[in-house]
């Protein structure tokens, strides 16, 4: 994913940056080609870990949360609105008002934000260019945009843009339910969002370790606060790549099948084949999916056994045991 709006904006003079001082980059998606600015100055602040390591592998000054202060920002806007709203705040109280250059699709609500910043600060030349826009924002107060945390029902604690942040999921409540009172001594959770699932896990009897495997930082964040039982374990890693030091004897998981606006089941069925990697020859997933996601014929191919437990509200409630090995060569 190439930047031509940035590029585009620095050689026409449209945009300028600090001759000096460090430049912070919030949350650039893997393969977004920051070669139009100076790398040693550049700190890329990325909090979803395939992308954190993405930039890392490249040599760039990587973190998961800003360090200090920064003579100017490049936010790459999010989908949700609160998060984009909090990056800006963010962004323009570590750089003490700017330069902070957003650059967004008009599908994620670029257009929106324009507006908003033009009514509160000096917006200068918008570069429009590739379905999206491009401009910088200086002075203004964005205090009252400032992102936090929430409590909802529950008491569970949730921040703006993570999934299901206003209440547990419908597909997790379902996995929920049909879980059996009696569960395996060492399990993990994959893509463990803020923690509903597991917080439920350790409400059932035979658990000694839950794994808690999330590759957002801020979620991971979340369920620290939201999992305090002893027995659970936290990992900041992408769950298709997490190795256990020893296998586990059950998984479950709610995976994310979405890419921006784009529905993505293989990412589901990596969920699945890394359960399928992570468990003992005796072991058991427990999946929840919507109801149209094709992920049986991937589950039998990790699996040798296949089960729908239950259908309800437009989820499909799946048990799959024995993982074959090898898994495929994966």
């Amino acid at each position: 994913m190439s930047v031509p709006r940035l590029k585009t904006a620095l050689d026409a003079g449209a945009v300028s940056l600090p001759a000096d001082g460090r430049i912070a980059v919030f949350r650039p998606r893997a393969g977004t080609d920051l070669s139009v600015l100076p790398k040693d100055r550049v700190h890329v602040i990325q909090g979803f870990k395939p992308d954190h390591d993405a930039f890392a592998a490249l040599g760039f000054d990587t973190g998961a949360v800003p360090e200090g202060s920064y003579a100017a920002a490049l936010v790459f806007l999010p989908r949700a609105k609160a998060a984009a709203h909090g990056l800006m705040a963010q962004a323009m109280a570590l750089t003490g008002g700017g330069p902070v250059v957003v650059d967004g699709q008009k599908t994620d609500g670029v257009e929106s934000l324009l507006k908003d910043c033009r009514k509160r600060a000096e917006v200068g030349e918008v570069v429009s260019k590739a379905h999206g826009k491009l401009f910088a924002v200086t002075g203004g107060d964005f205090s009252d945009w400032t992102a936090s945390e929430r409590t909802i029902e529950g008491g569970f604690v949730t921040a703006p843009g993570l999934f299901s942040a206003d209440g547990p999921d419908p597909g997790s409540q379902a996995l929920v339910a049909v879980l059996p009172n009696n569960l395996p001594k060492r399990m993990a959770d994959l893509g463990a969002g803020w923690g509903y699932l597991a917080h439920a896990i350790l409400e059932r009897d035979g658990v000694d370790e839950l794994h808690l495997i999330e590759a957002e930082h801020v979620a991971l964040a979340c369920a620290r606060r939201n999992v305090t039982d002893p027995r659970a374990r936290f990992h900041w890693a992408d769950a298709t790549r997490f190795t256990p030091s020893e296998p586990l004897d059950a998984v479950v998981t709610n995976p994310p099948f979405h890419t921006g606006r784009s529905a993505e089941p293989a990412l589901g069925k990596s969920f699945i084949a890394a359960a399928a990697r992570m468990l003992k020859p005796s072991g058991t997933l427990w999946l929840v999916a919507n109801r149209h996601l094709p992920y049986e014929a991937e589950a039998r191919a990790d699996f040798a056994d296949l089960q729908e437990l239950a259908a309800v509200r437009g989820f499909k409630i799946l048990r799959a045991t024995r993982p074959r090995r090898p898994a495929r060569g994966r």
